[in-house]
């Protein structure tokens, strides 16, 4: 039995990703081995953060008595959490939810992929603004499938020529699910909307970080 450390568990809507707007639960763990300029989750990296300690079974009784299908599991960096195969394959038993994990690009991500009824990784690729572009595993790219989602976070234009180039190198679009999201506050949404416009760029999708504009964009637990 392993002990997870927890930094929070919260009910709200997905505020990214293929499902969003949908209700999920959230189930953030502590830790993250980067840094990126744009971080809004710093406060549940730092070593001192606070958490709480919960085993697999206690995070899928919490799970259940939800009553929601849609399970994100977050950070911080999931996928560095110690004996987080034991708790994705027992949530990838339940035939009744789905679980997405988000991911930061930088994990490998194959010996995950592997689980019975693997979850749905949404992967982000580190722009230069960011400052965790020579972090990324491209060989991951080889891995995700049409269930699965990169995510390009962007914060002028440079970040959106990056991501063109290396959507169009990978051939994401093809391969699965391409989102381009905004940094809350610091480039404007119509540039992004132009750009996707002038470039073509055919299924890609702009999204915004919907619990943002719902709430206050600071607020935890959403």
């Amino acid at each position: 039995m392993t002990h997870y450390k927890v930094a929070e568990k919260f009910i709200s809507l997905n505020g990214e990703g293929v499902l969003v707007g949908q209700p999920a639960v959230f189930i953030r763990f502590h830790g993250c081995n980067l840094s990126c300029s744009f971080c809004d989750t710093t406060w549940a990296n730092e070593k001192d953060a606070a958490y709480s300690l919960m085993t697999e079974h206690q995070i899928y009784e919490y799970i259940k008595g939800t009553g929601i299908k849609n399970v994100t599991l977050t950070g911080g960096e999931p996928l560095l959490v110690p004996a987080i195969e034991e708790l994705l394959c027992l949530l990838s038993s339940d035939q009744c939810l789905h679980v997405e994990i988000e991911t930061n690009g930088s994990i490998d991500l194959s010996p995950f992929a592997n689980i019975q009824n693997p979850p749905s990784f949404t992967m982000d690729y580190k722009l230069p603004s960011s400052l965790m572009e020579d972090k990324m595993l491209v060989s991951n790219f080889k891995i995700l499938s049409k269930k699965d989602t990169v995510k390009f976070v962007v914060g002028n234009m440079e970040d959106l020529n990056r991501a063109r180039e290396v959507i169009h190198e990978y051939d994401l679009a093809n391969k699965c699910h391409v989102l381009i999201s905004p940094v809350y506050g610091r480039i404007k949404l119509d540039k992004i909307a132009d750009y996707l416009i002038k470039h073509r760029m055919n299924n890609v999708a702009m999204q915004l970080q919907m619990h943002k504009i719902i709430w206050e964009p600071n607020r935890r637990g959403v």
